[in-house]
């Protein structure tokens, strides 16, 4: 009993112990949640001096991104400027360079079908009569070897010897005078050379009304000898053959020009005829501007246009009259029974 009474004397004492304990330490458990509080003040300014120093510099960053980009549109733009400018100052200088092509064109003749022995002292002597002659360039020259060029060929007179023509440029220093230089058009030079004058410009149109296509040509033919092959028909006003630039040889076709289109409808008679043992192919030379237009475009108004094509619906409609197909008719005759063989038969009874 005596140690129990101990015990429980014991187990009191702890317990007030405890008790005081609890009540000793329960105001440093305040301190520290003031503490906790202060630091929480802290760390709110501090997160929001942080947000601060962020915004800062991002609005910073957006300024000099926005700066770049400006910068950027300011060259773009200055770069777009220098462009046009200089697209509208080459478009000015192509414009130029082409009235002045077209200025010089209208100065300019061709004379084609000189012999290869033709200098300039002899066009000179042909044309100055006209007028002032600015300057002559020959053309269509072929150089007797693939080492020389053209000009150097030209001047030289190094032509290639199966060469037969050089054609040539008249270039006078007025346009009226060219236009009077035209008269020597079919002028004999030499020869066997009758020559071909005509403007360099784009605006002389060929009257293809007067003009007949020929095919089948052959390779070394000359002008004259085409020229001398449909002279029964008419005045020939001119004679083309499209040759080879490099070699000179002709491709097989050419043009001739005459005076009057009665001329074309007796030309056209020689179609089939031999020249230099070929039978060569005449044919009236067609428009481009109607070829490109379908045939069912007609000068015609589109009412007229479908009544007929209604009328040839109709037509053809009642011309075809198709005739009934008789049906064939089925056999009726009976059909034939299987026979049976006796000895099946009898086994099968």
């Amino acid at each position: 009993k005596g140690n129990k009474k101990r015990k429980r004397t014991e187990d009191g004492e702890k317990v007030s112990k405890d008790q005081s304990s609890s009540i000793i330490q329960e105001p440093p458990l305040k301190t520290k949640k003031a503490r906790k509080k202060e630091r929480s003040e802290a760390e709110k300014k501090l997160s929001e001096r942080e947000n601060a120093l962020e915004h800062a510099d991002e609005e910073d960053q957006k300024l000099f991104q926005n700066k770049v980009k400006q910068k950027k549109k300011a060259s773009q733009a200055i770069t777009k400027s220098v462009v046009n400018s200089s697209t509208s100052a080459t478009a000015k200088q192509q414009k130029r360079r082409r009235v002045a092509d077209e200025t010089a064109d209208r100065r300019t003749v061709f004379v084609g079908n000189l012999p290869v022995d033709c200098t300039v002292q002899v066009l000179t002597s042909l044309f100055k009569k006209y007028g002032q002659i600015q300057s002559i360039r020959f053309r269509s020259l072929i150089p007797a070897e693939d080492t020389v060029s053209k000009k150097v060929a030209a001047i030289k007179h190094k032509v290639h010897p199966n060469a037969k023509s050089v054609n040539a440029y008249v270039v006078f220093k007025e346009e009226c005078d060219a236009q009077k230089a035209l008269k020597e058009n079919g002028t004999e030079i030499a020869s066997g050379f009758h020559i071909r004058v005509d403007t360099a410009s784009k605006s002389s149109s060929h009257d293809n009304k007067r003009s007949v296509f020929l095919g089948n040509l052959s390779y070394d033919i000359r002008d004259d000898a085409v020229r001398e092959h449909f002279h029964v028909c008419g005045d020939v006003v001119g004679v083309r053959v499209v040759r080879d630039r490099r070699t000179g040889l002709g491709k097989g076709f050419g043009y001739v020009l005459f005076e009057n289109t009665d001329a074309v409808h007796l030309a056209l008679k020689l179609n089939n005829s031999v020249l230099m043992g070929r039978k060569i192919r005449v044919q009236r030379v067609a428009d481009k501007r109607k070829a490109q237009n379908s045939p069912d475009q007609s000068c015609a108004p589109k009412d007229r246009v479908d009544k007929k094509k209604k009328k040839e619906k109709n037509c053809s409609n009642a011309s075809f009259v198709g005739e009934k197909a008789t049906p064939l008719k089925k056999s009726t005759k009976p059909k034939r029974l299987k026979t049976i063989p006796r000895s099946k038969a009898g086994k099968n009874k």
